[in-house]
């Protein structure tokens, strides 16, 4: 069971949470949300605050319930659950239930949903939003490389409001 945490209190290397085992984006309401694996993004300080950074493509349906509300959710989970966070990542809530289909409960709480499952959970509060411009990108590489289709990211900075841990 997941219980509210101070952030002096956690414990994470990001580089393995994100980069390596991924996180589910998650934003919506009691009545509507989607989720979507994630394993570029990243915490830190911001304009005084503590803040994570996530970035979503604008096809992702996951894109339009970020964009509507004012929280969404960082959850993070064991290795057990990684089949769970690859059908997330390979599958549109458009076309059917992902949390049916993986068996994963969403939760409400007063800001955002997350997952029951998840081992830690940050609730995060928009601050920023802005699409990556090609024009900024100081590596040549990075446009062919991950924008062939140009594609390019929304970027989200948002305020850690809430994390939850077991």
């Amino acid at each position: 069971m997941l219980k509210e945490i101070k952030k002096e209190e956690l414990r994470l290397n990001p580089f393995t949470e994100i980069g390596r085992e991924w996180m589910l984006i998650c934003a919506g309401d009691d009545q509507k949300h989607n989720a979507m694996t994630a394993s570029w993004g990243g915490l830190g300080v911001m304009w005084g605050k503590d803040v994570s950074f996530i970035v979503v493509r604008p096809q992702r349906y996951t894109l339009e319930f970020v964009d509507k509300q004012e929280y969404y959710s960082l959850n993070f989970f064991s290795a057990d659950y990684k089949p769970a966070l690859s059908y997330f990542g390979s599958h549109s809530g458009r076309d059917g239930d992902k949390d049916a289909a993986t068996g994963l409960t969403a939760v409400f709480d007063e800001k955002a949903p997350y997952y029951k499952e998840a081992k830690l959970v940050f609730i995060c509060r928009k601050m920023h939003r802005q699409q990556f411009d090609p024009k900024s990108f100081l590596d040549a590489t990075v446009d062919p490389q991950w924008y062939s289709d140009k594609d390019y990211h929304y970027e989200f900075i948002g305020e850690i409001v809430k994390i939850l841990a077991e």
